[in-house]
């Protein structure tokens, strides 16, 4: 990576049957596989939340791949936020 290339956020709220189906580490494997840094958490209300950072075509698959979801998954709806990174990640991790 170099400091020429441009790098974005993105913020993801997932709701749908997301938790309990290996979501989380479906999210995490796409985005590790992307090269892209963040964190995916599931959140008290049954949704699950992801944070991405990294090039902007690369963050636009790994949405892709939250829509898709894994086999057990059934993602009704995703509520995004975009802005610039912050580079606040070195990686990408699940939050147990």
């Amino acid at each position: 990576m170099t400091s020429e290339e441009t790098h974005d956020c993105v913020r993801m709220i997932v709701s749908g049957v997301v938790q309990g189906v290996g979501f989380r580490w479906h999210v995490l494997q796409a985005a590790r596989g992307l090269g892209l840094c963040g964190t995916a958490r599931n959140l008290r209300d049954g949704k699950v939340e992801v944070w991405a950072e990294g090039e902007q075509e690369k963050l636009v698959k790994l949405v892709a791949e939250v829509w898709r979801g894994p086999a057990l998954a059934r993602v009704r709806d995703l509520d995004l936020h975009w802005s610039e990174a912050r580079r606040q990640w070195t990686e990408f991790e699940v939050i147990v």
